[in-house]
């Protein structure tokens, strides 16, 4: 336990920023979690429709420095990687059943 009276508060406030942190990171998730399901379902414009929110999600963790600016980059184009990727699999799947 902090003795000082400094190290008191420090504790504090951090303790306050891991709760939004948490609160940010979760939110991330369960957007990014929100697309790949819909992508498993094979629902292409319900998943374009939430990819701006996943974004957004992505993006704000990366400014409050939750995740990295290169790992919020990957994440995004992970996302659209597997959204173009439906469009392409459906195509072959008709020229298969043809």
């Amino acid at each position: 336990m902090p003795v000082t009276k400094s190290v008191k508060k420090s504790l504090r406030q951090s303790l306050k920023k891991r709760v939004f942190n948490l609160r940010r990171a979760n939110r991330m998730k369960l957007a990014i979690k929100k697309v790949q399901k819909l992508i498993s379902e094979k629902e292409k414009n319900k998943a374009l429709k939430e990819l701006p929110s996943a974004y957004k999600a992505i993006d704000k963790a990366t400014k409050r420095g939750i995740i990295k600016k290169n790992t919020a980059s990957r994440k995004k184009s992970h996302l659209t990687k597997q959204i173009n990727n439906l469009s392409v699999e459906k195509k072959i799947d008709t020229l298969r059943s043809s």
